[in-house]
């Protein structure tokens, strides 16, 4: 979960916004063509594994993101006292939860999703640091990260491929794609933040040893080849006040990750010891060798949440509010039409030790709010549904991103963060369809013997059925839909993007059958034929 933001201001008419980054979204030949779709939603995955892996199935989910949450997993996690005797590398010691987590996994072998376990926090509170101020959350202050790579050691090896809960059962699936704790620049999830008025970035160094801890318990456990990724990060933060539990902007939390300063020279002196660097430069030759995750993981994954606004513009804050344009950017932030930075600061900073890493970039964490259900949100369903399938279009058209996330299938009880796809009550919103059969038009106005980009992706073919989908369009405003083309899907992911003409102003939408016949659509996009 991404960082509670402050109300920001909307970006007007939305054909404005389209039609001006046509431009910028034309065919790339550099597009992603095996970009994953990943989801999340561990309050519905907890509560009914198997009802909701079968939705993410029909939906078309390749990847389900599972949060294996320590203090959930670990023995007494609300005590301060360490369980006796407790072996918490043992993948089978007495007292660990493993069960639902378990059921999960082999349920999603079954519906054919791979699993993308998420190690992370909050730690029992026997885990945690001592000094934590009153009222801020608990299992997030100073957690041990000796405790932690035993906790992801067990993890690893009760999730080999090999191992059996008991005498009688069958081995568990293997997980292979792993990534380390959620959102470290953000309190909520690892704290404290940030002291001596703000300027020294102490949750860098935490998150440091808990990513160094994580990768000796994954090498340990036999996962040392999986795909493992670090980052999570939030996209925004603040300069000041951070604080315990506020955030520190994503860009200067890494390069405190990696111990650089404002121009990527190594910091040294107080600069450095505050921050758990090394303090000279025969220390700094040994920091890549001290860090290997930090050169050697499979790739770094962000949240690029851009939240109430068009997935294009940049954010920045402008007083209390959040804002966002197409010209400005904060350039500490990391939201989606940030990404391209983040990508060169990444790549400075392995530079800067003599690395050559270039890290694909994972967007694990994506999705928009919605009013309704919350008052607060900015942008209405069917707007939300837009914005995805242009937001999964943008991460396409980036080589370097290797996924496009959504977070939530269901609203939260309280509607705190509804970013799902369906109501709290079932129902389903717009953005239902359009995330299982996306559909893009990056520009929705030509003359007559034109042709319009249309892009989309076929994601409920991997369940079976046809592998082909249908551009319809109805003339004018009412009418039928009529095929005026098919579109055989050839790629893995079932992505396809062409040129289509269309003989008239009207409305266009995809469809796809399954085997049993059943039509599934997209959302309609109006066109103009001059």
């Amino acid at each position: 979960m991404v960082m509670p933001r402050s109300r920001a201001v909307l970006i007007p008419l939305l054909v404005t916004l389209i039609t001006g980054a046509a431009g910028a979204l034309a065919p790339s030949a550099l597009a992603s063509g095996s970009q994953e779709a990943i989801f999340q939603d561990d309050v519905q995955l907890l509560a009914n594994p198997v009802g909701t892996l079968h939705t993410m199935r029909d939906l078309g989910v390749t990847r389900v993101r599972v949060g294996l949450y320590w203090y959930r997993i670990a023995p007494h996690g609300n005590s301060r006292r360490r369980p006796s005797g407790f072996n918490a590398s043992d993948p089978n010691a007495r007292g660990y939860n493993w069960g639902i987590y378990d059921q999960i996994v082999r349920q999603a072998r079954a519906d054919g999703i791979q699993v993308y376990a998420l190690v992370t926090g909050p730690a029992p509170l026997w885990a945690a640091g001592s000094g934590q101020p009153r009222g801020g959350p608990y299992g997030q202050w100073k957690p041990s990260s000796g405790e932690f790579g035993a906790f992801v050691r067990a993890a690893g090896a009760r999730y080999s491929g090999s191992f059996r809960p008991s005498r009688n059962s069958s081995s568990l699936p293997r997980i292979s794609f792993w990534s380390i704790w959620n959102e470290p620049n953000y309190g909520i999830d690892l704290a404290p933040q940030a002291t001596n008025g703000d300027t020294i970035e102490v949750s860098a160094p935490e998150y440091r040893g808990l990513v160094d801890a994580a990768w000796s318990g994954l090498s340990a456990s036999g996962h040392g080849r999986d795909t493992i990724l670090f980052g999570e990060t939030a996209p925004r933060g603040k300069n000041h006040p951070i604080g315990n539990f506020s955030g520190v902007k994503p860009l200067r939390f890494l390069r405190a990750l990696y111990c650089v300063d404002g121009n990527y020279r190594p910091l040294r002196g107080s600069a450095a010891s505050s921050r758990g660097c090394p303090t000279s430069s025969s220390g700094s030759r040994r920091f890549r060798s001290a860090h290997p995750a930090l050169f050697n993981a499979s790739g770094f994954a962000a949240h690029p949440y851009v939240q109430g606004f068009a997935p294009n513009l940049s954010t920045y804050e402008c007083g209390s509010q959040v804002c966002a344009s197409s010209s400005r950017s904060d350039p500490e932030y990391a939201d989606l039409a940030q990404l391209p930075r983040l990508g060169r600061v990444l790549d400075r900073l392995n530079r800067v030790y003599g690395s050559g890493r270039q890290f694909p970039i994972w967007n694990t964490e994506y999705g928009y709010w919605t009013n309704p259900p919350l008052r607060a949100a900015q942008i209405n369903p069917s707007t939300a549904a837009f914005y995805i399938n242009w937001a999964e279009y943008i991460s396409w058209r980036n080589p370097r991103l290797r996924s496009y996330d959504q977070y939530l299938l269901v609203d939260p009880p309280k509607n705190n963060f509804a970013s799902g796809l369906v109501f709290k009550n079932g129902s389903h919103k717009p953005g239902y369809d359009a995330y299982r059969l996306p559909i893009m038009l990056p520009s929705t106005s030509t003359r007559r013997g034109r042709s319009l980009e249309v892009w989309g992706c076929a994601r409920p073919a991997h369940v079976g059925g046809s592998q082909q989908v249908a551009i319809q369009l109805q003339r004018g405003s009412r009418g039928g839909f009529q095929t005026v083309r098919t579109v055989a899907i050839t790629n893995s992911r079932g992505y396809f993007d062409v040129r289509q003409a269309f003989s008239a102003s009207g409305t266009v939408r995809l469809e796809w059958r399954d085997d049993r016949g059943k039509a599934v659509h997209s959302r309609s996009v109006k066109i103009s034929v001059r």
